[in-house]
Order: structure tokens, then sequence, then C-alpha cells
């Protein structure tokens, strides 16, 4: 770029010479030497100038990349709070849609703005040492521009942020509503989305067109005070010329010098618009950046003890941002090898304890304890290898079934992952596949709700964990695939710490020990026998009540006692 800066400034000092040359009566070998290099410098400047956007060009992606790579770690490792105050659409937005304007910005930087610039002290240099009257008029139009594009800029550069807020919130508008499609067409509600589409729409272009006519400005101006400060230059020029003071090579020479100073100035003219929108968009970047993730790794890990592992919730208390308490004072002891059912009605806490669990969330007061070990001293990788979740809603990836199953952990043996499908019972879906582990599922996965649950555990089968957790994973399949499921459970759990987060009471007829929740507090825990076997227990009422095919939030609503149909007890009294 300096190179190439060096010979725009040398080109015109030849063409000085040759008009003055040429009037002079130069002998005509002078005369085509000096056209000669002319056209050599023309022809390097333009080779210089490809080489330059090639690797300013290759420089900007290697950055934007890096950058793009550090976001999506950064926002992997933000809580539950952050990911609940931001779309996916926004964040999408944000990671790839800001980030590729920084890029698209400063790939041009290096040329536009900085080249600009020394260009631009290059040629007011020199025509300062022309005629200080000349460069002294040049160098006051130039300052004054400044001051102008810096006003402009400013008031751009908070529109353009506005823009990009606008089109961040359009795009999570969009990435919601088309990944709930079926649920849209069938409630009838493809009006309503239009509609909300069409006025997100109508505010990013308002807000756009205002950007743009006030980024407009910012180009315009400039360059129509540096056209006035040249028009004044070459006055001057002509005046001096006039006087015999400098010759008609040194009249061309200035205009050459001037119309230089249009190109920097143009060129960060072009660029200004690019400055603000990227000045926006550091700012949104710099947000998420800045945006410190609560839960971290220990400076000073504590290993977790190998073999069986035993859940401990010591007095735990926790809340989202400033609301009330969801888990308030919970203790409950898991120990190693045994299996918990939680029941409880929706908010009362039950999936908040399992994300105490797996350290998503870090409790407010209290401790949970893994093998007699505060989570917050274990490092989250080793954590995470040693506990494991079932949910009953999966997330399959338009990947093959090998990457669907290892989730994309490279050097797992084939045979291993194999295996894992085999025990969860679809080797026979498996073996008929085209392409075995390679074959690449759909998007969104393909399968039926019950195969993809059956995937989803076959992960879990591969990592072996200590201690897993089920979230109901069995309440939306079929009879006969919840069959399968049910078994390949039994093979899975057998001598690991469960918890089992229940929607149904028969969910944990299998349990060892049974909490009930309510309100973020433990109201019920104790062997599940001993409960079952104690007719004033709320488990107990539970289950005498579940015949009456209620709902299990209705019956823990109504304290395990339903206003249902009266139904005979086998001793003939009514209930």
């Amino acid at each position: 770029m300096l190179t190439d800066i060096s010979l725009d400034l040398l080109g015109p000092q030849i063409q000085r010479r040759f008009i003055d040359g040429a009037l002079a009566g130069a002998p005509l070998p002078e005369l085509v030497r000096l056209a000669a290099g002319f056209l050599a410098i023309a022809v390097t400047v333009q080779a210089l100038y490809v080489v330059a956007n090639y690797l300013s060009a290759d420089l900007a992606q290697i950055g934007t990349n890096r950058l793009r790579e550090d976001l999506v770690a950064h926002v992997l490792r933000l809580d539950h709070g952050f990911h609940n105050a931001h779309t996916p659409g926004a964040l999408i937005e944000r990671i790839d849609g800001d980030v590729s304007i920084l890029g698209n910005f400063l790939s041009r930087f290096l040329l536009e703005v900085v080249g600009s610039m020394l260009l631009l002290s290059g040629a007011l240099a020199l025509l300062w040492r022309i005629d200080w009257r000349i460069g002294a008029t040049l160098v006051a139009f130039t300052a004054v521009t400044f001051v102008v594009l810096r006003r402009l800029m400013g008031a751009a550069a908070r529109r353009w942020e506005a823009d990009r807020a606008a089109s961040a919130d359009l795009f999570g508008f969009l990435e919601e509503r088309l990944a709930a499609t079926e649920d849209i067409r069938a409630s009838g509600a493809v009006a309503h989305v239009m509609r909300r589409f069409f006025e997100r729409s109508r505010t990013v272009w308002r807000r756009r067109v205002d950007a743009t006519l006030v980024g407009s400005l910012s180009g315009s101006a400039p360059m129509a005070l540096v056209g006035i400060g040249t028009v004044v230059g070459l006055g001057i020029g002509a005046w001096l010329y006039r006087q015999g003071d400098i010759s008609v090579g040194t009249v061309y020479l200035i205009f050459s010098y001037s119309q230089l100073l249009l190109g920097p100035i143009d060129g960060l003219a072009r660029q200004v618009q690019d400055l603000q929108r990227a000045g926006a968009a550091i700012g949104r970047v710099g947000d998420i950046l800045t945006t410190p993730p609560r839960v971290r790794d220990p400076e000073h890990p504590v290993p977790l003890p190998p073999g069986g592992l035993g859940i401990a919730f010591d007095g735990v208390t926790f809340a989202y941002g400033d609301g009330p308490p969801v888990v308030d004072g919970v203790t409950l002891d898991v120990p190693a090898g045994t299996s918990l059912g939680l029941l409880g009605r929706t908010g009362s806490g039950k999936s908040t304890l399992t994300r105490l669990v797996f350290r998503l969330v870090d409790p407010a007061a209290g401790a949970v304890r893994l093998g007699g070990v505060d989570l917050r001293a274990v490092r989250l990788a080793d954590l995470r290898q040693r506990v494991a979740l079932v949910t009953q809603d999966v997330q399959l990836f338009h990947a093959s079934v090998r990457d669907n199953v290892t989730l994309f952990a490279p050097g797992v043996p084939d045979d291993r992952v194999a295996a894992a499908v085999q025990a969860v019972g679809m080797g026979d879906w498996l073996a008929g596949l085209p392409d075995g582990l390679a074959t690449p599922l759909a998007p969104g996965g393909g399968l039926s709700a019950g195969q993809a649950q059956l995937l989803a555990l076959a992960r879990v089968f591969l990592r072996a964990p200590d201690v897993v957790v089920l979230d109901e994973a069995s309440s939306r399949l079929d009879p006969a695939t919840e069959a399968r499921l049910e078994a390949a459970l039994d093979r899975l759990l057998a001598g690991r710490t469960v918890i089992v987060i229940a929607h149904r009471l028969a969910t944990v007829r299998c349990v060892d020990a049974v909490a009930v929740l309510d309100a973020g507090r433990v109201v019920e825990h104790g062997p599940r026998a001993a409960l079952a076997a104690d007719p004033a227990t709320r488990f107990a009422r539970l289950l005498r009540s579940a015949e009456a095919d209620v709902d299990l939030d209705t019956l823990l609503e109504a304290g395990g006692a339903p206003d249902a149909a009266p139904r005979t007890e086998p001793g003939g009294g009514a209930t």
C-alpha cells in the first residue's frame, strides 16, 4: 500500500516534467522515456491495488471468522437467563449479520481509510511544498471537511445502531415463526403472523431509510467542500502562473494533486456509511462479549471421585433474575446407585433442580454436591461427562446418524456407536439405512418422536454416565415404542444414580424414593414404598386418585383429592 501511494504521488511529477519539457522543446527520446515511465507506474499501481485488495480481504475474513468463533463459544457459555432474553434469530443476526458488516468494512479499511489518509497527507505536503498559500488553502478546506464529516458520522451512527436492532428483532421473529410453521397453519394464525411480519419489516424500512439519508449527507457534504477548495487552489495557481512564479507543468501538478485530494475524500466518504454501520455492529457484538457467564470453571478444580456418584441438595435456593425464589431451601439426598422421583405442579421447581445438577445455573444459597464435591469446584467438562439428561424434547441435527449419536465427537469407533444404537432397540432400523451410520438425517431429524427419543437415549448409552436425569422421556410415545424405551432405560439405569421428573404417576412406579415439590419447597420426601403404604401421605392420595384419570397437575393443585366422580372401594364405601 505504501508503494502504491508513493507511485500515485510520483506520477504527477513525471507529467509535469513531460508538459514543461514538451513546451520547452525537449528531445523526443527524453519525452518517450518520461511517457514510458509514467505508463509503467500506472500499470504497477493497478497491479499493487489488486494485490492489496486480495490481502486486505483475506485478512478481514480471517479476523471476522475468528470473531464468529469467539462469539459462538461465548454465547454457548452464557446462562439460561441470557438465552431467555435473546431469541436464536436475534443471536444469529449478531453473530453472522453484524460480523459480516465488520468483515465488509475491515476488508476495505486499510485501502479506503488508512490508505486514503496517507495519500491525502502526502498530496497536501507536496502542495505546500509547491506554494505555501495553495497548501494552506487546501489544508484549511480539508480540516473543515473532517469536522463536518465527524459531526455527520455521530448522527448517522445512532441511526445505524437502531437499524441493526430492528433487523435483529425481525430475524428473531422469523426464526420463531418458521420453527412453528405447523402450529401457525393449524391454528389459522397465518394472517396474524404476516401482519406482525409487516410491522417489523416496516420498522426496518423506516430506520434504514433514515440512516441512509443521514449517511448520504456524510458523503456528499465533504465532497462539496473539497471541490470548493480545489477551485480556490487552482485560482491561486493560475494567478501564480500569470505572475511568472510557476510553469504550466506546475499548474497541472497542482491540478493533479487537487484531484488526488478528491480521491481520498471520496474513498473516506464511501466508507462513512460502512464505518457507521460497523460502529453500531461493534457495539452490539461488544454487548455480547462483555456479558460475563455466570457459570464458570473454578480456578482450582476438584476432581469427582471415581465410581458411583450420589447427589445432595443442601439448603439450595435459586431465583431467576430479581424474581421470587423458584427453589427455596431444598434439602434432598440421592445416594449413589438409587433413584428419586420428583413430583410437582408446573412451576414448582423440578426443572430448575435439574439445571442445578448440570450447573447450567448456580444456587444463590446452599450447595449442590455430586459425590460429596460442591459442583462449583468441579470443571464443567468433567461434570457433564459424568451426568446425562434425557428429555421429551429431542434435538436432532441435519447430519449423519453417527454425528447425531456422538454429537460430533471425533475418534469414537463405529462399533461403539453401532452398539449404542442396538442397545436401545434400533439395530434393525440401523441395518435398513442405505449408508449405515453415515446416512444423513433430514433437517429436524426426519424421524418419528419415538425413534428420535431412542436415538437420544443412544447418546447416553455411548457416554455411560454415572448420573442420569430423566425428564418424562416417554410421555409422548405410543405404547409399543414406550415399552422399547423402558426396556432400554432399565438396562441404562441399572446401578446408576437417577433423578426422574414425573408428569405421570406411572413414571415413578419403580423409583426408590419420591419427593413432592410445591412452590419451590419439598413438602414430602421418603422411600416410595413407605409413602405409598401410608394413607395419610400426599403420594398415597395421589396414587388413589390417579384412577380417576386426572392430570397430575390437577391432582397436585387439589392436594391429591380432585373433584372427580365418586368411585366405590372394594369394601363398598364411596370415596
